[in-house]
């Protein structure tokens, strides 16, 4: 079963580029476009990671991230926050509510691949060949 994972931006630029860093894994990339659907989607799909924007329109990621963290099926869910704020104080309110991580916009694909990486085991997808071993 592929890993789940759920991107949650409101850029659907940012989203493709989610999308285009995992194709090479067996993942299901999920999208929303913001913290309401969001948080929806987690609660129905349950995914194995969440890519959270921090600003975002309707609700932002910080409100979503603190609604995933008290609903008892949703907290363990890590979470990785996108932001374009690196500093110290906002970095420091990101983790002090609950997530595994961050990452800063405009990011590298093999970066966002390596965050990931080092919260779920992301399995290359399967080619469809057999190879013999002798």
């Amino acid at each position: 079963m592929p890993i789940k994972i759920l991107s949650v931006d409101d850029s659907k630029t940012i989203r493709i580029l989610v999308s285009r860093a995992l194709r090479a894994y067996d993942c299901q990339v999920l999208e929303a476009g913001n913290g309401q659907e969001g948080l929806a989607l987690a609660a129905r799909e349950k995914p194995d990671l969440i890519l959270l924007d921090v600003t975002m329109p309707i609700m932002d990621g910080v409100t979503m991230l603190a609604k995933l963290r008290q609903d008892p099926a949703l907290k363990d869910i890590p979470v990785v926050m996108l932001t374009a704020e690196s500093g110290w104080d906002s970095v420091m309110h990101i983790a002090s509510l609950g997530a595994r991580d961050y990452v800063v916009k405009p990011f590298r694909e093999d970066q966002l691949v390596q965050k990931i990486s080092q919260i779920v085991a992301l399995p290359p997808k399967s080619t469809g060949t057999v190879q013999a071993a002798f």
